[in-house]
């Protein structure tokens, strides 16, 4: 039999995997394989927080494959050097993949494919990521969309997705090939800082066909009205699952339409919804690459930032700015790898509206400490915040962190469990601790005493340089 090398980067599943199923078809043995080569994405090498979650995941992988008997080939270097590699060592006459919408790595893969295509190599890319092709949508004049609600009636419109497809129970061996030990590429910490990360998630395709039962028997329920309240269960928590590929969002699509327990039609096409919004992101970073370091709104490239502050930045990355909701929000980070969709708005307003602070620096801290990072949506998340992109929430809607605390967190209990050391104050003066100094004092003496900008002040200031860029504008 033929072999075809299955060249696996961020869809580390089995089922629903396209480029898999392309060697199969063909009567072909798969070699899976994975190439370490993050210094082919540019500026934005995953972080330490993806990085350990793609050793556990890699190590997922390589089980199932095993368990179905095959194999997981790891070599690291440059992508085209070692296919040729491979290619070379197996005989295989095909490559396959799923494709990937970076800015550094689209045109890496399209070179790769030319050339391989040029040696008489069938070379082959599907996608394995999205509901829809970043190109397959465009306005009626055939440009990108930048707004969600008309991209997403667009979607609608066009809805045909492929159909679940499982993975054989058994597999063909591959050829033996030398590989490298999954350990010897240095991608969990040589320090234990991500064991509170494991209580929380099972990175590979198990844990995320788990998070999703969970979520239908669980948070789908009621999901619009609780998906903003992080004290509580209200999400999926399938982002970092969908980030690296152990689920396709077309499966969890299948899943909430047959599953007998699903919830209202409400709660399904509100979470569907949410799936649009990854699309959308995805939609933007293909259109506007630039967008990852650059305002897509040009207008704001004469907004007057603050100047780099050290001290706020520490403070906010520290968890110890003083406001409780954003110290919580920061403090789940750190301890997670994940924070709460509704308190990162929060956390990011703080950041650039009150300290005015790039929203490039946020954007950074997260693609380092978010086992999620996913540059499209960290992209779009962050400039959205910001009112620098496509579709953004005004410059002049400045979150106030208290006011959202008491919206979305009543009893402070997500407060108390990530600022625990407030849990002697009533809940009443959990959302704003400063306004009771006595309390504070008395009860978390090692609290801040006041928050690290005042919020008055802060907003006024943030809505002084808005009217200051319109100005020059």
């Amino acid at each position: 039999m033929e072999h075809a090398v299955v060249w696996l980067r961020r869809d580390l599943r089995l089922d629903d995997q396209p480029a898999l199923r392309a060697a199969l078809d063909a009567g072909q043995v798969p070699i899976p394989l994975y190439i370490h080569a993050p210094h082919e994405e540019g500026r934005w090498a995953p972080g330490a927080a993806s990085n350990a979650w793609l050793h556990r995941s890699l190590q997922a992988l390589g089980d199932d494959l095993h368990a179905r008997g095959s194999a997981l080939l790891i070599r690291r270097g440059d992508s085209a050097q070692v296919l040729e590699e491979v290619i070379a060592a197996s005989g295989a006459r095909s490559v396959y993949w799923t494709r990937k919408y970076e800015p550094a790595t689209q045109p890496r893969d399209a070179r790769i494919k030319r050339t391989l295509r040029e040696r008489g190599i069938e070379a082959e890319s599907f996608n394995g990521a999205l509901l829809f092709e970043p190109w397959a949508l465009a306005t009626k004049q055939g440009g990108p969309y930048k707004v969600f609600t008309p991209f997403w009636r667009s979607a609608l419109a066009q809805w045909q997705l492929p159909a679940p497809w499982r993975a054989p129970a058994r597999l063909p061996k591959p050829p033996a090939l030398d590989g490298e030990a999954l350990d010897a590429l240095g991608l969990a910490p040589t320090r234990d800082w991500d064991e509170g990360f494991w209580a929380q998630w099972q990175p590979g395709e198990a844990g995320a066909h788990e998070m999703l039962e969970a979520f239908i028997d669980g948070a789908l329920h009621g999901y619009r009205q609780q998906r903003d309240q992080p004290d509580r269960i209200g999400t999926s928590r399938l982002s970092p699952h969908l980030h690296f590929g152990e689920i396709a969002p077309w499966r969890i699509c299948a899943e909430l339409a047959q599953h007998p327990r699903a919830a209202t039609a409400a709660d399904v096409e509100g979470y569907i919804r949410e799936l649009g919004w990854r699309e959308f992101a995805y939609h933007l970073l293909h259109h506007f690459p630039h967008t990852v370091s650059r305002n897509l709104d040009s207008r704001f490239d004469q907004f007057p930032w603050a100047a780099r502050d050290a001290t706020s930045l520490r403070a906010w990355r520290r968890g110890r700015t003083g406001i409780p909701i954003v110290d919580a929000g920061m403090r789940e980070l750190w301890h997670t790898g994940f924070m709460h969709n509704r308190v990162r708005m929060i956390v990011a307003s703080l950041l650039t509206k009150h300290l005015r602070q790039h929203w490039g620096l946020g954007a950074r801290w997260f693609w380092d400490t978010l086992v999620d990072a996913d540059l499209a949506n960290n992209t779009l998340g962050w400039q959205w915040v910001a009112g620098t992109g496509a579709d953004a929430a005004p410059y002049f809607r400045v979150f106030n962190p208290v006011t959202q605390a008491k919206r979305f967190d009543p009893q402070a209990r997500y407060i108390t469990r990530w600022v625990p050391e407030l849990a002697a104050l009533p809940v009443a003066q959990r959302f704003a601790p400063w306004e009771h100094p006595q309390a504070l004092a008395d009860h978390a003496p090692d609290y801040p005493r006041t928050p690290i900008i005042d919020l008055a002040e802060g907003r006024e200031a943030a809505l002084a340089a808005y009217a200051k860029m319109r100005a020059a504008n």
